[in-house]
């Protein structure tokens, strides 16, 4: 059974928003300050076969990542390549190769994809939906790149969260840069 891997770059006062130009996407491949950063992202990109958006975040992602021509990262590559899932009621032509969009009830699209042979599920961004998910218990993984700064404002991964799940830490891996990523099992 595939698992539901939540991924999100978030700052050490728990803020996702990334408007606010603390989160450059993909880094740069040239700086040594990113490149551990980078091979993490690698190794994430390897165990999974699914990416799973809302669909503000999918617009989002399909009007940057399939428009650029000199990443050296693979994260394009990737992005192409991989089965991508949108939750949306109005999205009809989702206008990206690999493409599902997942039109009926949340939580049974979902346990339906998680059911199917294959390996992780990853979701990031889509704050909307991942509190839908977590709300829902279906998130198995949570992956935390947690950013040095502060912030004091913004959309946070646990806001409002009525039932916040039990977490295990499994791997707290710094980075050259100041980034950590925290990984969480739910219990």
């Amino acid at each position: 059974m595939r698992e539901l891997v939540v991924t999100q770059n978030i700052t050490l006062d728990g803020v996702i928003d990334a408007t606010e130009g603390w989160f450059e996407p993909g880094g740069d491949e040239t700086d040594d300050d990113q490149s551990d950063v980078l091979e993490a992202l690698r190794e994430q990109r390897e165990a999974a076969d699914g990416l799973l958006f809302g669909r503000v975040t999918f617009e989002q992602m399909r009007g940057f990542w399939p428009l650029q021509t000199d990443d050296e990262t693979g994260i394009t590559d990737y992005l192409n390549d991989v089965s991508k899932y949108v939750v949306s009621s109005t999205m009809h032509d989702p206008e990206w190769e690999r493409t599902t969009v997942l039109r009926g009830a949340m939580v049974e699209e979902i346990q339906a994809l998680k059911s199917e042979p294959g390996r992780d599920i990853v979701t990031t961004g889509s704050i909307t939906l991942v509190h839908d998910l977590i709300a829902a218990g279906l998130v198995e993984e949570y992956r935390l790149f947690v950013y040095p700064v502060v912030l004091g404002h913004g959309k946070r991964l646990f806001a409002g969260a009525r039932e916040v799940p039990r977490l295990k830490l499994t791997e707290t891996r710094p980075f050259r840069g100041g980034v950590v990523l925290l990984r969480y099992r739910t219990a």
